[in-house]
């Protein structure tokens, strides 16, 4: 619970005040009411002070707002940011590799990096020129990464980095955003189905197992031949083969369920 208290020689003034506190406080890994508390001191009702117990059910469209969809500039000042606090990446047996910086280098093209970023449920893959060309591009600060615009009189969203997660102020609310690896994701999302599906195009080879076969984790159930090499699809659990979708010598595409199974 915090709390913050403002003073001034009257109401206007310490109004104002407190909501300068609420700009400049910044709460991470939590979620916090200071975005409503900022609406609420901000209007105009109460700026005039017609307050009274049904203040908030007379505003609530201006008070409560629904999430929407984030913005094009979100996503880019998140990746901005993230790119900002990103540590480096050093190698042990060559510490002036290329691919050990975090300026995008890309032979014989303009120097760009692509991220992968997830955010409230939503994805989105980012592209940002060579960090050297970010406007205002400067290391971080303590636990805050507060940035001008060129001009030095916007100021641009704070952002507060803890391990793989950002969390960037976005019209008041502190909002998460993390860094994923889709390649990785694929992969999980193959296992989570108990690889059930193809990983690739390809011909079965092999199917090891029956309709109504107990099997235990780990155990092979089809070969795939794909690119001249054969992958072996095992079991993620323990469970019944409930049903068969192909058979040995069938060309199968990517994402193809091959069988079916449920617990034992």
């Amino acid at each position: 619970l915090g709390k913050l208290i403002a003073w001034g020689e009257n109401r206007e003034e310490a109004r104002l005040r407190l909501l300068a506190m609420l700009d400049e406080t910044a709460v991470g890994g939590v979620r916090t009411n200071l975005a409503f508390l900022r609406r609420v001191v901000g209007h105009r009702a109460f700026a005039e002070a017609e307050l009274d117990t049904g203040f908030i059910p007379r505003h609530e469209g201006e008070l409560l707002r629904p999430a929407g969809e984030l913005s094009e500039e979100f996503w880019q000042q998140a990746a901005e940011h993230f790119l900002q606090t990103e540590p480096a990446s050093v190698r042990t047996d060559d510490a002036h590799s290329p691919w050990s910086s975090r300026s995008g280098l890309r032979f014989g093209m303009p120097a760009q990096s692509r991220l992968h970023l997830q955010c409230n449920g939503r994805s989105r893959t980012v592209r940002m020129p060579c960090r050297s060309q970010l406007a205002g591009d400067r290391p971080l600060e303590g636990d805050i990464a507060s940035k001008l615009a060129p001009t030095g009189a916007v100021r641009r969203p704070k952002a507060i980095r803890q391990g793989r997660t950002l969390y960037l102020q976005w019209h008041g609310e502190w909002l998460a955003v993390s860094a994923f690896d889709p390649i990785a994701e694929a992969e999980a999302s193959h296992q989570h189905h108990g690889g059930l599906t193809a990983p690739m195009n390809g011909s079965i080879v092999r199917v090891l197992v029956a309709a109504g076969q107990h099997v235990e984790a780990g155990t092979a159930l089809i070969v795939l031949e794909a690119m001249k090499m054969e992958h072996s699809i095992r079991s993620a659990q323990a469970g019944v083969v409930k049903s068969l979708y192909c058979s040995e010598g069938e060309m199968v595409g990517e994402g193809a369920v091959l069988l079916e199974m449920e617990e034992a």
